[in-house]
């Protein structure tokens, strides 16, 4: 049945990263529990070590305990609500005129943002359930598989959605270069590398050497595709940006290259985990910090080149602080996030491994201290972006529709 009006005015896929980007946050905050509170014999904390690094921790321990636990609590609900915010406002949208426009052009590479939101979903419900959950990690063993058997779901999902946009543009025609002049086809590699890391969990925590290699191939498949395609959009973003100067909506995609490099190093880091731990290859503390660090660089280049551009444009003060708006926005937050988390494992899987630097020392606390700022800034700008982007959503002030990059 037709829709007499526009269901959703202004509704965007795009809309699904600020659930993505909640789902990163819950991330952050569970770093600091991976990170400084001991789980000896376990590759990540549970509610049983965090409740017994409680009974003898410091008062500043427990204050860290908290806030973490807070954080993985209030952004789950976020990342929820924004999710069922999102799949109810897309059935809406999906029959529109506007769905229709949008899947006959570049842009429809904008709907990966969905299974790369559902596989941040599976990765946030794993944390919630470890920290939450008393005893579910003993039977974790059980719950591998039909963690697996999801980030498959969802990797086929993904597949579908990025072969129909592929075969339609190299066989029928229909995508415009001259609007690619961002880096917004890097989109459908961000989620093929959100599902791999997923299959890499299993693959680096699993004890049973088939499961870990079943995870360790499904890993590999979606992270190699994540790498070539990311690669390829990489260079035909950069030639149209260079000859059409960047789009204004869509600049933050600069920044989209740190999450990726984030989500694959830490998907490369858990299957040379995998093969030391299951299958005997033993990865030495100096070749993971320098593997850690080569990808730190990556991510600040193009930290660097993402903040001139926007600065240049005065993103921040007019689609941030200021009355526009975007969907496309939302892409700010998955760098921060991925920025904070990565420079969690360069901190401890990195300097505090190869012994230049002790675990809680002043130097240490240094270290961590810009990191705490720059998760703050981060959720501010999230707050920001969601009174914009969801709140005044059904308030009759609609996003300004992104251009069909």
């Amino acid at each position: 049945m037709a829709h007499s009006k526009p269901a959703v005015p202004g509704y965007s896929p795009l809309q699904f990263l600020g659930a993505l980007g909640a789902g990163g946050l819950v991330v952050s905050f569970f770093m600091y529990l991976m990170w400084m509170t001991p789980h000896k014999g376990q590759p990540i904390p549970s509610f049983s070590t965090i409740m017994a690094a409680w009974q003898t921790a410091s008062i500043p321990m427990m204050i860290m305990i908290a806030a973490a636990m807070i954080g993985i609590a209030v952004f789950t609900v976020v990342h929820l609500r924004l999710i069922a915010w999102n799949i109810s406002r897309y059935r809406e949208w999906a029959p529109s005129p506007q769905a229709n426009a949008l899947a006959k052009g570049n842009a429809e590479s904008q709907l990966m943002a969905i299974p790369l939101t559902l596989a941040m979903t599976i990765n946030v419900m794993f944390i919630v359930g470890a920290v939450f959950v008393p005893g579910l990690w003993s039977i974790a063993e059980i719950l591998f598989p039909p963690a697996l058997i999801a980030f498959a779901i969802v990797g086929v999902y993904a597949t579908r959605i990025f072969l129909r946009f592929f075969t339609r543009v190299v066989t029928e025609g229909g995508f415009e270069c001259s609007r690619n002049n961002s880096l917004s086809q890097m989109l459908p590699a961000f989620a093929f590398a959100m599902v791999g890391v997923g299959f890499s969990a299993s693959a680096a925590m699993s004890h049973n050497a088939a499961l870990s290699a079943t995870a360790w191939i499904g890993a590999s498949v979606f992270t190699v595709a994540a790498i070539l395609l990311g690669l390829i959009a990489l260079v035909m973003g950069f030639r149209a940006m260079m000859e059409h100067t960047v789009a204004e909506e869509t600049a933050p995609t600069l920044w989209i290259v740190i999450p990726i490099v984030t989500v694959v190093g830490i998907a490369l880091y858990r299957l040379n985990m995998a093969l030391a731990h299951n299958f005997g290859a033993e990865w030495h503390p100096a070749s993971v910090f320098a593997f850690l660090v080569t990808l730190f660089s990556i991510q600040l280049l193009f930290a660097a080149l993402g903040y001139a551009v926007l600065r240049k444009q005065d993103y921040f003060a007019r689609y941030v602080s200021g009355p526009q708006r975007s969907p496309g926005s939302w892409a700010l937050i998955c760098p921060g996030v991925a920025l904070f988390v990565f420079s969690n494992f360069i901190v401890n899987a990195g300097l505090v491994k190869i012994g230049v630097l002790a675990k809680f020392s002043t130097a240490y606390l240094a270290l961590y201290a810009p990191l705490v700022v720059l998760q703050i800034f981060t959720i501010v700008i999230f707050f920001k972006l969601y009174a914009k982007l969801v709140t005044q959503h059904g308030t009759g002030h609609s996003p300004q529709p992104l251009p069909a990059e």
